[in-house]
């Protein structure tokens, strides 16, 4: 007995029509625009990416018709564009808000807040992951890590930081950007939508007063290896362990005992004495063994 798709709940439906074109005007634009991007490359291909980045500053997302835009002036077929355009979770495929409010829940950020500030988002802005407040100001979102774990928990808004975030501040944030009150980054550029992001990501310059001298360093516990490996402070100094005497190189005791680091030494975990099982008998945790038993 066979049976029949429909019964099997499959749907095979009508195929899909073609993407619809740009505008004269519009693709006229764009053309313009992608053929100083293609100059910028040896290989046609290599330009895909800052491609899409252009045709999603054209709509707030990438569609088929910009799909279909891509492959046209560079010579790929369509599910060759569609191919990346899908992989890299900054293209987005559906409308978008005009701000893209990303929460960082990696490790650092999250056992630091992240996941209590992006719960709180959820229900103060009423949408999921990836969806977007009802006047399309907001698109809400988990983010992994923005490399700025010194300022645990961060928030993102376009590729801006705004640091040091907790609930309050955040949701402060977003009521903020919903108003069209003016939002400051805790550092880099000033702000803008997600359309104009989008176009300075494509690689055309970011012609607003004073944004290019804008700069959004890294924090201070960043920089520590950085500074040791120029020579700029002097080299950390860690205690010697507790167990056994110091020694020189001829055998002869060696002060290295704890003391008062200067501002320009490295703190390590050694810095200061630790309970462990074996110095604190009230709280053990276990036999310890010795090093190589």
């Amino acid at each position: 007995m066979t049976t029949s798709s429909s019964e099997r709940g499959v749907s095979l439906g009508m195929p899909e029509l073609p993407a619809p074109a740009y505008p004269d005007d519009v693709r006229a634009r764009l053309e313009t625009d992608a053929r100083e991007i293609i100059a910028r490359y040896p290989d046609s291909r290599s330009a895909l990416l800052p491609l899409l980045h252009l045709v999603q500053a054209e709509e707030g997302h990438v569609t088929r018709t910009g799909m279909q835009f891509c492959a046209d002036v560079l010579e790929l077929t369509t599910a060759e564009v569609t191919a990346v355009a899908t992989f890299y979770t900054m293209y987005r495929r559906k409308p978008s808000g005009d701000y893209q409010v990303g929460v960082c829940t990696n490790t650092l950020c999250a056992v630091m807040g992240g996941d209590a500030i992006f719960t709180e988002l959820q229900e103060h802005l009423g949408v999921g992951n990836g969806e977007t407040t009802d006047d399309g100001k907001v698109t809400l979102e988990h983010i992994e890590c923005n490399a700025a774990c010194d300022f645990a928990p961060v928030v993102m808004v376009n590729w801006e930081f705004f640091d040091n975030q907790t609930p309050a501040t955040a949701k402060r944030l977003v009521d903020d950007l919903r108003a069209g009150r003016p939002v400051e980054p805790t550092r880099g550029a000033p702000l803008c939508t997600f359309k104009e992001t989008a176009r300075i990501l494509a690689g055309f310059p970011d012609e607003r007063p004073g944004a290019v001298e804008a700069t959004g360093g890294a924090g201070p516990a960043s920089l520590v290896g950085l500074r040791l490996a120029r020579g700029e402070t002097a080299p950390a100094r860690v205690v010697h362990p507790r167990e056994g005497a110091a020694q020189d190189r001829d055998g002869a005791p060696a002060d290295r005992g704890a003391h008062e680091p200067s501002p320009s030494e490295h703190l390590s975990s050694h810095d200061a004495p630790q309970d462990t099982s074996a110095s604190d008998p009230a709280h053990p945790a276990g036999p310890a063994a010795e090093e190589g038993e």
